[in-house]
């Protein structure tokens, strides 16, 4: 009895297991279509006209970017950040405490690119999917993100234009900038 009460067990661990499996690697895969697009329409303006110009086409395709995800997916796709420069990137405490985590596991040697987290949580009395992938700094964001010597007058002044309460600057290569969190409610 005690045996086959422990078989049954294990077969349900090891069934929910595998469906959690299968939702994170779904949410990976989601999490991690948007940043490569981005960065592609991103290095194709500023080639076009200087980090300064990219800046008004981060703020509009990225938002983009996630919106098309979201309606490709079904999952709920967006940007956070603990230093946001768009006011719409402040995270709520699920995500701001998977910031924080990330933050502690890069100072302590994990690679920032591999931090992620993956949780069913309860949202308004319904199991939610949540799922956060760590975006470190790439050399490609140093120029409106970076220190201050890395950023040009003319990024400054559009930055102060655009986002007069911006807190994302300082950034030196490797450190976490944000994350892509997404979520979905468990069917």
């Amino acid at each position: 009895m005690i045996k086959h009460s422990l078989a049954l067990l294990l077969a349900a661990a090891a069934t929910h297991a595998g469906a959690q499996d299968a939702w994170v690697a779904e949410a990976r895969q989601v999490a991690s279509s948007v940043p490569p697009k981005l960065l592609a329409v991103l290095t194709a303006e500023i080639e076009r006209s200087g980090p300064a110009g990219a800046i008004t086409t981060c703020r509009d395709e990225a938002p983009k970017l996630a919106r098309a995800a979201s309606q490709d997916s079904g999952w709920a796709v967006r940007r956070v950040s603990l230093r946001e420069r768009n006011p719409k990137a402040v995270p709520d405490d699920w995500e701001r405490a998977a910031l924080e985590d990330f933050d502690r596991r890069a100072a302590a040697g994990e690679k920032p690119a591999t931090l992620e987290r993956a949780e069913v949580v309860q949202q308004q009395g319904r199991p939610v999917m949540r799922y956060m992938r760590a975006l470190p700094v790439i050399e490609l964001c140093t120029g409106c993100h970076g220190t201050a010597d890395r950023i040009s007058p003319a990024v400054k002044e559009r930055l102060a234009e655009l986002y007069p309460q911006d807190k994302a600057t300082g950034y030196s290569l490797g450190q976490i900038r944000g994350a892509m969190t997404i979520s979905k409610p468990l069917p």
